[in-house]
């Protein structure tokens, strides 16, 4: 590496096993990883440091998929509880991944194969004896999702998929219309479909065509179809251009403005070819039954491979893999076994609450904390049909009830009664963990698949003695750590049984945080519980304090609006959109003194502004917290739904991490929000995060519905929560379209003929970009560990200004105009120092030899706050401009002194003068619309 540059976090390869080459090629061939930070510093720039955490860091995953002797075992397929009982589905799906497996088999070079898959069906089908009873396999945590979509788009598979280059995606989505017809013509064989996504997912490769910009100038100045291999062959058409009443195919013309084809131009690949790459454009094709590589890749296309990975092929990426790291192929075999099915049933929901009730609670008020959060997830959160039970613990552990079905307020009132009123004792972890257990069974329950809400503010030198039992049990354990003193190893229980993981200390709400977001696994959107607010409030002794929640039309049924204090039951004032209002002897007070008050709303709640106030009563300040929650207005009414995450469970410092908010209706991303994340430390320092969707530095694809920020700012060690806010004022948000799709293909050419495919259904403009009225949604992202942070000083300075991702140019005149997003003086933070931008008339310089292509003069340009829109402009040297030149640029953003970017993503600008009788009509400089109408897909930034 060259002094002064560095490699962005988000094009940084995953494979650690690289870490020895890499530290050799800098001169280090003797390394202690703890003194590696200090030894860095001493010798490298900051570029290094970053480079070298990152490789060590892990990505954050939970799927339970292994690769073993060539064998993907573990991987869960799950069917919507809304999806009727439909053997043909299940036995399309066998065939599907059967087929995929001896297609991944080759196209990894007889490297990996599927093995083992479990089809999880839903609980709203019949029961039958081959149906198993799953352990942590659930909906909300499989691998692929078979769902119908929500509005009805069209049946693209696509992958959620909004990590870096390399990072596993979180789930295939495909439609059953999608498995139970015959797609064969515009997506290829199901199988190749799958294999596609599947490299989505577990390798985080990224599409190899852009339907925003499917075709590009080359350096040999032609025009070419955006793709790889180059070749893949084809023919340039306008299908289907109709005038009065009959429809004509015809070659396409150039638009004499930007000299690339007119918008309706479509490349239509030819049916034979002897091309075999690459899986990642047109997986159906028959030749196709390979990843480009690093011989075959097209780094110019400007897709959103290049764009994410710097140009990487998409079989580098895949070796760099940890599942490709120290694997042989099977040489001995040209086939792999076919893979294996086991079917399971998703069963009723099983939660045991296990409470810790050691003398350590009565500190901060935690046992009167926990009680409150744990009403309330027992009156508001849990599904009603769920069975419940509890555990108390201190040295010893306590049945308090086993498994209790909710059905109304009577059964929930026989829990809470007994939660516990005085703190005392030791913390026997297991003990509480075994009781859960047996709480379980004693019911006539398995623990497999049963879930346990585990609470604990102490310390147990013996948890890891029943580590083996609780992995035998099969449970699901959630692990809420109440303190800075809760046991350091809770998260392993976490960690193995694919549970939640949160965190609670300073900040009053956060149990009740917590707990809310602990919801049913199954799928069924509609009833789970959404929070709508969630708020601590400092009340002055005697003052009022008002505040608002917008109520949307998506939810209303099972309404609740709760206050807690800490010294005494204020004065309290809510009133409905219509003016209805309800005062303080409205709400009913619980009965275990664990002071708080509920309302539950009568039938639906109002659409529309709630107003609530509160009045201080005591003669001294007190916080008081207020919490709402709802569920979906009705069954065929899906809510918008927040989730939150952090990119990692661990952070080895000096490494960023990346907070991630989902917002979405169904599977349809939610546009044009605003989205807060609060993350606090042991020690109750609080950051605010404004979380954004704009395409530019953690944000990996602009207007996909998931928010994203760098989170750099590190005080102190120690396990750290998140907390996300989405809120929208009415006419702001809007719906959307998925993206990181299988490319729809609209036909063929064959023998001097185009043969078309049906074409897809069309998308109503109201439809794919429909507006939303206001909402707020909170919730939790639970927590992560931070380790190796000095003791003092600003710790964000190690980090360097963002890469920039969207650099866009054109002529104006004689003027290059450039416009990018402005990334921070730390990674997407503050405010770089300047800029340096370079160009050539030669891609490969920039690329490879940035340092030497001609320096722009920038001494006017001052750079703006980070996610601001840059705009500048230059003059070319006179002397090069012809008709047809073409200019290459690419930005580095610097931080004094000398720390600086990685270089951007690299624009093109042609000088084309148009003839002064133009051929055609003007058709316009945007090509933004290209295609849409024909692949039906949402639009995606295109640069190199």
């Amino acid at each position: 590496m060259e002094s002064g540059k560095m490699a962005s976090p988000k094009s940084m390869p995953n494979d650690a096993q690289k870490m020895a080459q890499i530290l050799k090629d800098m001169g280090i061939t003797e390394y202690e990883p703890r003194g590696l930070l200090q030894r860095a510093k001493m010798v490298f720039s900051l570029k290094v440091i970053l480079f070298l955490s990152l490789l060590l860091l892990p990505v954050l995953k939970s799927s339970q998929v292994t690769l073993n002797n060539n064998g993907y075992d573990g991987i869960v397929i799950a069917i919507n509880p809304s999806i009727p009982e439909d053997e043909k589905l299940i036995q399309n799906i066998k065939e599907m991944v059967t087929e995929a497996s001896a297609y991944l088999f080759h196209a990894t070079k007889r490297r990996a194969y599927f093995r083992n898959v479990s089809i999880l069906v839903p609980i709203t089908w019949k029961s039958k004896s081959e149906y198993l009873i799953p352990k942590q396999e659930s909906y909300d945590q499989a691998d692929v999702l078979v769902a119908d979509p929500h509005l009805k788009y069209g049946d693209d598979p696509y992958t959620l998929q909004y990590g870096q280059c390399g990072d596993k995606g979180q789930y295939i989505h495909f439609t059953p219309n999608f498995l139970l017809t015959n797609n064969l013509l515009t997506y290829g064989p199901r199988g190749r479909v799958f294999v596609h996504e599947w490299a989505h997912l577990r390798w985080g490769v990224f599409d190899e065509y852009n339907v925003d910009q499917p075709f590009y100038i080359s350096r040999r100045n032609t025009i070419e179809a955006t793709r790889c291999s180059t070749h893949i062959t084809g023919v340039n058409m306008v299908l289907n251009e109709c005038q009065g009443g009959s429809c004509i195919q015809r070659p396409c013309r150039r638009n004499p403005k930007t000299r690339l084809y007119e918008a309706k131009c479509t490349f239509i690949p030819n049916r034979s070819q002897t091309a075999k790459e690459s899986i990642m454009f047109m997986q159906n094709l028959d030749s196709v039954t390979e990843f480009c590589t690093e011989k075959t890749h097209n780094k110019e296309a400007p897709n959103l491979q290049n764009k994410m990975c710097n140009h990487r092929s998409t079989w580098d990426v895949i070796m760099s893999s940890e599942d490709f790291q120290h694997l042989s192929p099977m040489t001995e075999i040209n086939s792999p076994p076919r893979p294996t099915f086991s079917l399971l049933q998703s069963k009723q929901r099983v939660v045991c609450l296990v409470l810790d009730k050691s003398g350590s609670m009565y500190r901060e008020d935690r046992l009167f904390r926990m009680n409150q959060a744990a009403e309330l997830y027992l009156i508001q959160i849990i599904e009603k049909g769920s069975l419940v039970g509890m555990v108390t613990f201190d040295s010893s552990a306590e049945i308090q009830n086993n498994l209790t079905k909710i059905i109304d307020e009577n059964t929930y009132q026989k829990i809470t009664a007994n939660l516990p009123q005085k703190p005392s004792g030791g913390t026997s972890i297991c003990g509480g963990l075994k009781a859960g257990f047996q709480a379980i069974s004693q019911s006539n329950q398995s623990t497999s698949g049963s879930e346990i809400i585990l609470l604990t503010d102490g310390e147990d030198n013996q948890m890891s003695s029943c580590f083996e039992e609780v992995k035998q049990s099969g449970a699901i354990i959630h692990t809420i750590a109440l303190g800075p003193s809760a046991d350091r190893e809770l998260e392993t229980l976490s960690k193995m049984t694919r549970g939640r993981r949160f965190y609670a200390h300073k900040d009053i709400n956060g149990l009740i945080d917590a707990f809310s977001r602990i919801s049913s696994r199954s799928g069924n959107i509609s009833q789970q519980a959404v929070q709508l607010e969630s708020k601590t409030l400092d009340i002055p002794r005697k003052k009022w304090i008002n505040g608002t929640v917008p109520v949307d039309s998506t939810v209303g049924k099972d309404t609740f609006f709760v206050v807690t204090w800490t010294i005494q039951k204020p004065e309290i004032i809510l009133q409905d959109p219509k003016g209805k209002k309800y005062t303080t002897s409205d709400f009913q007070e619980d009965k275990l003194n664990i002071r708080s008050v509920r309302l539950r709303i009568p039938g639906i709640a109002e659409t529309g502004t709630w107003t609530y106030s509160l009045r201080n009563n005591h003669t001294k300040s007190q916080l008081l917290t207020v919490t709402m929650t709802t569920r979906a207005r009705s069954p065929t009414t899906l809510p918008v739904i927040t989730t939150a995450h952090i990119s990692q469970n661990t952070a080895h410092y000096p490494s960023p991490m990346i907070v991630y908010a989902r917002v979405s209706q169904g599977f349809l991303p939610v546009l044009g929000i605003n989205v807060t994340a609060i993350i606090e430390n042991e020690d109750g320092h609080q950051v605010t995060l404004e979380l954004w969707d704009n395409g530019a530095g953690a944000d990996t694809v602009k207007n996909d519905g998931i928010y994203s920020r760098y989170f750099t700012d590190y005080h102190g060690n120690g396990r750290y929560s998140l907390k996300v806010h989405a809120q929208a004022r009415k006419n702001t948000a809007r719906l959307s379209q998925q993206q990181n799709k299988a490319l729809y293909i609209p036909g063929y050419a064959e023998n001097g003929k185009i043969i078309p495919n049906l074409p897809k259904p069309e998308v109503k403009e109201d439809v794919a970009e429909a507006e939303m009225e206001g909402f707020s949604r909170f919730s939790s992202g639970g927590s992560f560990t931070v380790s190796v942070v000095p003791p003092n000083g600003n710790h964000s300075q190690v980090f360097p200004p963002g890469k920039i991702v969207d650099l866009d140019a054109k002529f104006q005149g004689d003027h290059i105009q450039l416009s990018w997003t402005a990334p921070g003086k730390v990674l997407d933070k503050g405010r770089a120092d300047s800029y340096m931008i370079r160009t050539s008339k030669h891609v490969l310089d920039l690329q490879e030899n940035f340092d030497k292509a001609a320096l722009i003069n920038t001494s006017g340009l001052i750079p703006k706050e980070a996610g601001s829109v840059e705009n500048f402009e230059f003059k070319p040297e006179p002397s090069k401009i012809e008709n047809g030149t073409t200019f290459y640029i690419a930005i580095q953003a610097i931080r004094e002194p000398n720390v600086t970017s990685e270089v951007s993503n690299i624009a093109q600008a042609t000088n084309f003068i148009p003839p002064q009788e133009p051929s055609i009509p003007d058709l316009g400089t945007n090509i933004s619309a290209i295609s849409l109408a024909i692949f039906g897909l949402a639009v995606i930034v295109s640069i190199f």
